[in-house]
């Protein structure tokens, strides 16, 4: 009799250790769950604003504006703003005449590192009309330079086109340089003389 007890006991218990056994192994599934939703929303944005157009200046002299039909911003370690829905910015000269621009389908806003990243289908211009075409483009306002890791295609006014597997040049895009460039360039016949 008293083995058939341990049989009832020993037959109750292993369904209950096994019980406990899933429930602890859910809890622990369930603080990882509440650890990621934590995570996401550390990220989430603080603040999204529509029709945004920013005005860079420096002592007072307009140098540039920014527009950007949706700006969000998030609040983290070292705050940044998303442009996902396309970003326009024009660069001016001490008349406020415009003297180049950058269009691209996003951008994100580096404010501590003073830092504009293009991203899909940049396209800026310089004074001249000069075009340059990239996946990306960086803007480093401190350092006054604009560069590129990624393939850019510059075109002339003149219509010849210039390859590059990477991408350098000051702010005004006065002195670009291209690594390992490649190009079409157009060339004119002169009768002999």
């Amino acid at each position: 009799m008293m083995h058939s007890r341990a049989k009832q006991v020993s037959a109750l218990f292993l369904p209950a250790l096994l019980s406990g056994m899933l429930l602890l192994a859910a809890c622990e599934n369930d603080l990882k769950k509440i650890k990621e939703i934590s995570a996401k929303l550390v990220s989430l944005p603080i603040d999204t604003t529509r029709g945004v157009e920013i005005i860079y200046s420096d002592s007072a002299i307009v140098k540039g504006k920014m527009l950007t039909p949706l700006f969000i911003h998030y609040a983290v370690a070292k705050p940044y703003y998303t442009m996902p829905n396309g970003v326009k910015v024009f660069f001016y000269d001490k008349t406020l005449k415009e003297i180049g621009n950058i269009v691209s389908d996003s951008a994100v806003l580096r404010p501590k590192e003073n830092i504009t990243e293009f991203y899909k289908n940049v396209v800026a211009t310089d004074t001249q009309g000069n075009t340059y075409k990239s996946e990306e483009l960086i803007w480093d306002q401190d350092k006054k330079t604009v560069y590129s890791n990624k393939t850019v295609q510059m075109t002339t006014v003149d219509g010849d086109v210039t390859y590059g597997i990477s991408f350098t040049s000051d702010d005004k895009l006065t002195h670009p340089i291209l690594q390992q460039a490649t190009g079409v360039f157009n060339v004119t016949d002169s009768p002999a003389q």
